[in-house]
């Protein structure tokens, strides 16, 4: 017989009228990795919120039933007493405290007068870090002064210390590199051996297949069905089938229809100096273009120097020293500011929607004409509101934005919808080249087939398209060309036929030895 350490039966939550969760059932077995998917806006994070008191006890119906007995948790105080602790994908730390501030935040090491221990704290901090592989850690530092994958194990080192029972992560891996979630996922499976339970929500399907024993699959707010590892049903189509409801014989969408054309973008001898250090060089000599109706992939490992490139071009938005030069359709144009840029039909859409991409508080119009508002929909300092409906019901539509209204607020959508939403915005600047940071991070499989379709539609229009990812299929799947960075470097050039990750790690390790 099953030992159930979670069971949510027939739960139902509704949002103004509308069920975000419809008769969802869960069961989560002691000792498991239990996985979650589906796409974004399926109400995967809506149930875990559920289950961790976000939304309280009372304001959804069905039950609840952890150790045996129906939870009536009110807050994520309640749960976290109880041993239910949630990591969600946007980190929870505060970026100026120490780590071992961070640790201990409301779960503070005292005397029996109230005062804080502030050896204790630094200690305990120190052991729980060791717990997650993290030791020699400085606790006393800013947790700003780590990288996010460390961040993201000093999180799991927090929730240690509550004394968890069943550990909830919602997208843990989405901001870190192939090395961090491998060191990730074999932490939760060292959880898993230590008796901890652990529910995963990932649209990462090979990282799925890599850790879960059992796989519930959400769609519309519904459960699908829950599949196990041990039997031998889990496969990423069977995935796929149950999250979009439909085969995915192609992840890629075929590109057809599209004649390249004349260079329209050129990036010649360009060098940025790091922001910090005017004698530190960040990229050197870089020489890149792009033609009409081109897609080109920037490919490389984390920290090759793709982003960095990017907002140095757009608006000088990175580094200090900045020399080379940039040509539009054959004109040397200048991009010292973002305004320079649109004018020159430049646009960028930022690896980090909700900080660059998006005001989370404003509606789906205000964000999509943001950018060419200035120039296309306001005359002397006016404001052409009907003119920006009528732009924006029509991107909404045209790039399948799936909302209630154009004036539903942008922090209301899914990931997915956020950045069509991105999307819309630089495309109203009527730009000829867009360059698109990791436009399908944190999204599912059904909206990155969407995405890619609008980068097919862009290319078919005779736009150049720079595509960067990490993820390496990605750059093989979308780019008719690909250019390999390494150390703010130019490592090799691949054309459609030459591009796969072995050819892609290859210019990796020969740049390497190169200046080694």
């Amino acid at each position: 017989m099953s030992d159930y350490i979670l069971e949510m039966n027939h739960i139902t939550k509704e949002f103004s009228g509308v069920k975000a969760l419809d008769d969802v059932n869960l069961k989560v077995e002691r000792g498991e990795i239990h996985a979650i998917c589906g796409e974004n806006g399926a109400g995967k994070s809506t149930l875990m919120n559920v289950l961790s008191g976000v939304y309280p006890f009372g304001t959804y119906s069905g039950d609840v039933v952890y150790n045996g007995e129906i939870n009536k948790c009110h807050s994520l105080r309640d749960s976290e007493k109880k041993g239910i602790v949630i990591i969600h994908q946007e980190l929870a730390l505060s970026p100026l405290l120490s780590v071992a501030e961070n640790m201990f935040m409301g779960n503070e090491r005292t005397s029996a007068k109230g005062v804080i221990n502030w050896a204790a704290t630094r200690q305990q901090a120190e052991e729980q870090l060791a717990k997650v592989g993290l030791t020699g850690i400085d606790v006393n530092k800013p947790v700003n002064t780590y990288g996010v994958g460390m961040q993201q194990l000093m999180e799991i080192g927090k929730a240690l210390a509550k004394n968890v029972e069943l550990l909830i992560l919602d997208e843990p891996t989405a901001a870190l590199n192939d090395e961090e979630s491998k060191n990730l996922l074999d932490l939760m499976l060292g959880l898993k051996e230590q008796g901890i339970t652990c529910i995963m929500i990932s649209h990462k399907l090979n990282e799925i297949e890599y850790v879960a024993d059992n796989i519930t699959i959400i769609r519309d707010g519904k459960t699908i069905e829950t599949l196990n590892k041990a039997s031998g049903e889990v496969n990423e189509d069977r995935i796929i089938k149950g999250m979009v409801g439909r085969e995915l014989s192609n992840r890629y969408p075929v590109r057809e229809g599209v004649e390249i054309g004349e260079t329209i973008f050129e990036v010649k001898n360009w060098n940025v100096f790091t922001p910090e250090d005017a004698n530190k060089q960040r990229l050197k000599d870089i020489n890149i273009h792009v033609r009409a109706g081109e897609v080109v992939g920037l490919a490389g490992l984390m920290g090759a120097g793709r982003t960095e490139l990017a907002m140095s071009v757009f608006g000088h938005n990175y580094g200090q020293k900045i020399s080379g030069q940039v040509f539009v359709h054959g004109q040397e144009v200048p991009t010292k500011t973002v305004t320079q840029c649109i004018d020159n039909k430049l646009a960028y859409v930022s690896e980090d929607r909700k900080t660059y991409g998006l005001i989370l508080m404003q509606t789906i119009r205000e964000n999509s004409v943001t950018a060419a508002r200035k120039k296309y929909f306001s005359n002397h300092g006016v404001i052409k509101k009907n003119e920006e409906v009528i732009a924006a019901e029509e991107y909404k539509k045209k790039i399948n934005i799936k909302a209630t209204s154009i004036e539903q607020t942008a922090g209301s959508l899914s990931g997915g919808n956020q950045q069509k939403v991105v999307l819309a915005k630089w495309m109203l600047t009527q730009p000829d080249v867009l360059i698109l940071d990791e436009p399908t991070r944190g999204i599912d499989v059904g909206a990155k087939y969407e995405i890619y379709c609008i980068i097919n539609d862009l290319a078919r229009a005779g736009k150049a398209v720079i595509v960067i990812s990490s993820e390496m299929p990605e750059i093989i799947g979308t780019c008719d060309r690909a250019y390999v960075l390494n150390e703010g470097e130019i490592a090799g050039e691949l054309n459609k036929e030459e591009i796969t990750q072995e050819r892609i790690m290859q210019c990796i390790m020969a740049h390497n030895r190169k200046n080694g």
